[in-house]
């Protein structure tokens, strides 16, 4: 009996740790930049403080995380940064499912408006302009 709690116990460790760990997801990280209009900022910032459920919720069934927007003042102009995490595997085909949703359509009437595109993204037809990632500590 001891020879036999000697070979199995170190297996019986081993299945359990192994049966206890957690995967974590790739997490791709995300940035943007775009304008907000002088006279729309309170507007934005009450809708952002005030988000409706649906939204949220559909932010997190596209598999996005720890999603910011901060807003900053430089030069006498308004600028928005955005930053999240992406777990998913299809980023794009979680946009397209998050611009299908009627109630995101919603959101995006009313936050759109508010939102000043710099002119490269402009151009595209875009409101927000990509950010490159420059450094990351983890």
């Amino acid at each position: 009996m001891k020879k036999l709690l000697n070979c199995t116990l170190p297996l019986l460790v081993l299945v359990f740790l192994s049966g206890c760990a957690t995967t974590q997801p790739p997490v791709t990280r995300y940035a943007w930049v775009t304008g907000l209009k002088p006279e729309k900022i309170e507007r934005y910032e009450y809708l952002h403080s005030h988000p409706w459920p649906a939204i949220n919720k559909m932010i997190k069934d596209c598999h996005i995380q720890n999603y910011s927007i901060y807003e900053r003042e430089i030069d006498g102009k308004t600028y928005l940064f955005s930053y999240l995490e992406y777990t998913g595997t299809d980023f794009a085909g979680d946009m397209k499912k998050m611009a299908a949703d009627p109630e995101t359509q919603r959101w995006w009437k009313e936050t759109d408006p508010c939102q000043q595109p710099l002119p490269a993204a402009a151009a595209k037809g875009k409101i927000w302009s990509d950010a490159k990632e420059v450094f990351h500590l983890q």
